[in-house]
């Protein structure tokens, strides 16, 4: 019998999860509990910050509220550049997304102890670098379970996905109930007990990823230690300047964050593609990616406004009494990861049933555009009504229609990112990916200054017509979109 007969198959070929390679367990395990935690907390974030003192929150204006909640769910996917560089230049995806969960914890902690303006800052902070390393990392290392041909792929990334939803659906319910019963700082201890065991769990799994995933791809020089140091102590100076002289401030966040996330777009673009390290096929399939790029922008800024707006929404509008029972605001935030949970599967079948004669990756980027819009055209049948007469049963069906189009796009964005990244920046084009997601969460935030609840039409009718132009704009240019992708689908 010949060697290649007997030769067992490698960890990463085998089908022990799901069809998926087992090594898939670990990754799903600690970001399941890190999306608990991580939306767990941001249930409740904002009527936190706009609930009244007797209230238990800290009776910050709704629209700077909403911007706060907005800036921060853009830095959390900002800070993704600086997890994605430590892992190309210093230490590797792996590690880095070990120490960015211990990170995690930390900032849950003190939103659970610490009082007032200075626990939010403080804890915010600490969740968003954190939260913003483990998931360029966690995405980079399922990446590498997988050979760039292998049609498991998007069904790995799909898998992948729900257990983000199995998190995201139990974080917003079971904080909410603390948060209804006990107050704000048992549901953020919650969010910090789930991260914990989060980091746990994988602490005991990580040994047998496989060494692609701590490989360091591109390895700063020694020579260039100290210059980083300097650069990072001179940043956070620079930042607790601006801080203390009012420049940057509660009610300007978002708009900081739109700033900041667009140059490092663009400088992210101008580096990969000007860099001698590619070649011409890989600086082709970066030019395709940056359509993609626009459209994810278009998706989330409606997408994300789940928490912002929509928990406005949910906290005035929405009928919540459910069978005589008032049920939490946060609660809204567990109908999307139901479904997701409902279908990914599904999506992961069609997928997979479909093979090579599935739409391409710019036709499901262009379709979930056009999805997104509508979902928010859905709201105009209700816009304007009096306070908690919109039906349950009305956001169950428009949720329906976010979860349709995020299917569309995130999962496959993340797939297609790890496909088309060139060697040199694996991790970075995964973090320019999540950038699209920062942009648009924060511009979420920023819109929530033009929300009215007295004249509700224009706002949904605006915004939901022009994510449908971006998506039929992009379904217009597929042909020229996939000949840049070179033979990436």
């Amino acid at each position: 019998m010949s060697t290649s007969q007997t030769a067992r198959p490698s960890r990463d070929e085998n089908t022990r999860f799901f069809g998926q390679p087992w090594s898939l367990v670990h990754i799903f395990g600690v970001e399941m509990w890190e999306r608990f935690s991580f939306y767990g907390m941001q249930g409740i974030l904002l009527i936190y910050l706009y609930y009244s003192a007797t209230q238990g929150g800290l009776g910050i204006p709704e629209a700077v509220a909403g911007g706060i909640v907005g800036a921060y769910g853009g830095s959390v996917y900002l800070s993704t550049i600086l997890g994605a560089w430590l892992a190309d230049r210093l230490f590797g995806s792996e590690r880095v997304l070990f120490f960015s969960a211990v990170v995690i914890v930390a900032g849950h902690i003190a939103l659970a102890l610490i009082p007032g303006v200075l626990g939010v800052g403080v804890g915010l902070v600490l969740v968003a670098l954190g939260s913003g390393g483990l998931k360029a990392n966690a995405t980079s290392v399922v990446g590498t379970l997988y050979k760039p041909d292998d049609p498991r792929r998007d069904a790995g990334f799909s898998l992948f996905y729900l257990g983000i939803n199995l998190g995201a659906f139990l974080g917003p319910i079971l904080t909410g109930i603390l948060q209804s019963t006990l107050g704000f700082h048992w549901g953020f201890g919650l969010a910090a007990v789930g991260m914990a065991l989060g980091l746990v769990q994988y602490s005991f799994g990580r040994r047998s990823l496989p060494e692609a995933a701590r490989k360091v791809p591109n390895p700063l020089p020694a020579s260039r230690y100290r210059l980083v140091v300097i650069i990072a102590v001179a940043a956070i100076a620079l930042i607790a300047v601006l801080v203390l002289v009012g420049v940057i401030r509660a009610d300007n966040l978002a708009t900081i964050v739109i700033g900041g996330t667009v140059v490092a777009a663009i400088a992210y673009f101008a580096v990969i593609l000007s860099s001698r390290r590619i070649d011409a096929t890989e600086r082709s399939r970066v030019w395709g990616f940056l359509p993609l790029f626009v459209t994810s922008v278009a998706f989330w800024s409606l997408y994300q406004q789940q928490f912002t707006v929509l928990t406005i929404y949910s906290d005035k509008r929405l009928d919540r009494n459910l069978f005589g029972i008032e049920v939490p605001v946060s609660i809204v935030q567990s109908i999307n990861p139901v479904f997701i949970i409902i279908l990914s599967g599904v999506f992961a079948a069609i997928w997979t049933r479909l093979g090579a004669r599935q739409p391409s990756t710019p036709v499901k980027f262009g379709l979930s555009a056009i999805i997104m819009g509508s979902a928010f055209l859905l709201f105009l049948p209700f816009a304007n009504g009096g306070a908690n007469t919109t039906p349950m049963l009305a956001i169950v069906g428009i949720l329906f229609v976010f979860t349709v189009a995020e299917l569309l796009l995130s999962p496959v964005g993340l797939s297609v990112t790890t496909k088309l990244a060139p060697a040199a920046f694996h991790t970075q084009m995964v973090a320019l990916f999540f950038l699209s997601i920062a942009l648009g969460t924060a511009i979420s935030g920023e819109l929530v200054q033009f929300y009215d609840p007295e004249n509700e039409v224009p706002y949904f009718a605006i915004l939901g017509c022009i994510a449908v132009v971006v998506g039929i704009g992009l379904l217009l240019a597929v042909k020229p979109v996939l000949k840049l992708m070179r033979e990436v689908r």
